[in-house]
């Protein structure tokens, strides 16, 4: 039981970062958010793992391999994320973060020799349709900013998937290797923080103007929910759940944020919204559950 609460807060805390991300939108770029999400959370998790000890647990084969992860998962996976949720909106943009789970499985087939079987097929087919049902229901380009955002954000959504599932299969080797997990997520925040401020020196990627201190807060209230808190809550579920279970109900994301839209544009979302996350996260689940 506490293993499933905790897997709900965790899936909870990354549709309210990307709430929070949403808010600023039209007032602070996609770079611009991405190099002080990744500098507050540096803070975060490195102030943990200093506490913790983690900074012991890391040798430069498992740096080597965070620094690859964090190429992937941070300096390119980040700044389509920012960008997705800025042309589809949080609710479309969790859905298509769906992907990452086909992503992983394709990735794992080439690169690790995994086995690919048919209910895992189905979960894939799930989650395509799911995506396709929320798409072309009634309401469903609703929270898109422009005419061209689906197309241009579909691009963003599909780099994003594959970002964070090849970041995954980086990762593995140093968390099999006794890596810290918030030491972990300190090296790749703070290797991408690095990369979003070193473009800086590029004057066209200079922002305008700072972020206002209202938007300030939310940034931080992205990086701590979404990154600090919801990967601690991840964390301790793994620590005392089955692993298949803890991910599915991890991926429940595109179902949970849902109440969020609904109270923030006061506008229930339709049944197709709500039945193409469903399907989503079924087909997550599928894939999860026949994994060996």
């Amino acid at each position: 039981m506490l293993a499933v609460a905790l897997s709900l807060a965790a899936a909870a805390t990354f549709a309210l970062s990307a709430m929070q991300i949403d808010s600023v939108t039209g007032r602070v770029g996609a770079l611009q958010l991405a190099r002080w999400q990744m500098a507050l959370a540096f803070g975060m998790t490195a102030t943990a793992s200093a506490l913790l000890g983690g900074w012991r647990t890391i040798g430069v084969e498992q740096f080597l391999w965070l620094a690859g992860l964090s190429a992937a998962g941070i300096m390119l996976a980040t700044t389509t994320y920012v960008a997705t949720i800025q042309r589809l909106g949080p609710r479309l943009n969790a859905l298509v973060f769906t992907l990452s789970a086909p992503f992983a499985l394709i990735l794992g087939y080439a690169f690790r020799a995994e086995t690919v079987n048919l209910t895992q097929g189905a979960g894939v087919g799930l989650i395509l349709a799911g995506i396709v049902l929320a798409i072309l229901g009634p309401g469903g380009r609703e929270g898109m900013r422009g005419p061209k955002a689906l197309g241009l954000g579909l691009v963003l959504g599909i780099i994003t998937a594959l970002g964070q599932a090849t970041g995954s299969l980086l990762a593995r080797p140093a968390m099999l290797a006794g890596a810290e997990p918030f030491t972990a997520m300190a090296i790749r925040s703070g290797l991408g923080a690095l990369f979003f401020i070193s473009l800086l020196a590029i004057p066209a990627l200079r922002p305008a103007a700072r972020p206002t201190a209202k938007d300030t807060r939310r940034i931080g209230a992205s990086a701590f929910s979404g990154i600090f808190l919801g990967m601690s809550l991840l964390m301790a579920a793994l620590a005392v759940g089955d692993v298949g279970i803890v991910t599915t109900l991890s991926a429940t994301t595109p179902i949970l944020i849902l109440p969020m839209v609904w109270f923030v544009t006061r506008r229930a979302p339709g049944v197709t919204a709500w039945a193409g996350a469903a399907l989503a996260v079924a087909g997550t689940a599928l894939i999860t559950v026949a994994s060996p």
